[in-house]
């Protein structure tokens, strides 16, 4: 059924490309202090989240090789259950072309390589959800490929300047995001998606007062509506909290109870008797 559109209050999901050295995770910490609340980072770049500890308060999870789906979701899921306002991965494109990432899984499934792409995208696209669900702010930053050009400064001398191409991941992930941003070298941002219209045909450096702005426009509108997606979701996560992570003892009480329904399947009454039995296991295990 149609509906009269409206604006709503929103999360925002936020990616920051750019090559190395061109400041993507001093950017993501700038603007998560201008969104507010408790930060967290998920650091795969090994220990250098730790690097901006003197700009603000906010806590690290480091992710080493490999780098599963599975270990971001389960971050993703850990920084939403401890209450944080904002999450920063510092960078999704491990989980794409990083050591465990989906390219390297993909390239030692051998056989049939079309096949083999048919079980990779279902793990994307969980990723991807898992993302767009959340609770949290979202700020993911990309790495891109490099390219060195050679090009005349303002004293007319050549010089060789390092610049970034597409972001490090999988063709299309920009259309999972409200805002992109694309950082150079010199730390300037060209903004090549934009939602928001908040920055349209603008170039500028980050700062906090660019994550106030975003936190503005996120706040215009109507109360966010829990969708039942959002519940079926937060439904099969307390479960799987509840069996440390054991998804195949997870999934079976839940068929269980929705007569082997998939999630997608779930009625009104099986998503009541599923809170009702966790309600019981949650009061039993406290």
């Amino acid at each position: 059924m149609f509906r009269k559109a409206e604006r709503r209050k929103a999360k925002l999901r936020l990616a920051i490309t750019g090559p190395a050295g061109s400041g993507k995770t001093y950017g993501a910490l700038l603007i998560a202090q201008g969104l507010g609340g408790q930060i967290a980072l998920i650091d795969t770049e090994n220990g250098s989240g730790d690097l901006y500890a003197d700009l603000c308060d906010y806590d690290v999870e480091n992710l080493s090789a490999p780098y599963k789906i599975e270990k971001y979701i389960n971050a993703i899921h850990e920084a939403e259950s401890a209450g944080y306002n904002v999450l920063i991965i510092d960078s999704l494109s491990h989980a794409w072309s990083g050591e465990g990432g989906l390219l390297d899984v993909h390239s030692k499934m051998g056989g049939n390589s079309y096949a083999a792409w048919g079980k990779i995208t279902p793990l994307h696209n969980k990723l991807i959800e898992t993302m767009l669900s959340s609770k949290c702010h979202i700020i993911a930053t990309m790495r891109t490929k490099t390219e060195y050009s050679m090009i005349q400064n303002s004293s007319g001398k050549t010089e060789i300047k390092k610049i970034g191409l597409a972001p490090i991941q999988r063709e299309g992930m920009d259309y999972e995001f409200t805002v992109m941003f694309n950082l150079n070298m010199d730390h300037t941002v060209t903004v090549t998606k934009d939602r928001t219209r908040l920055f349209d045909r603008k170039n500028f450096l980050i700062s906090q007062e660019t994550g106030r702005i975003l936190n503005d426009w996120l706040n215009k509108g109507s109360d966010l509506i829990i969708t039942r997606n959002e519940i079926k979701n937060t439904i099969s996560r307390l479960y799987l909290n509840l069996f440390n992570n054991d998804s195949s003892a997870a999934q079976e009480v839940m068929q269980n109870i929705t007569n082997n329904k998939p999630s997608r399947e779930w009625t009104q009454e099986d998503i009541k008797n599923l809170t009702q039995d966790l309600a019981e296991r949650l009061k039993f295990k406290s």
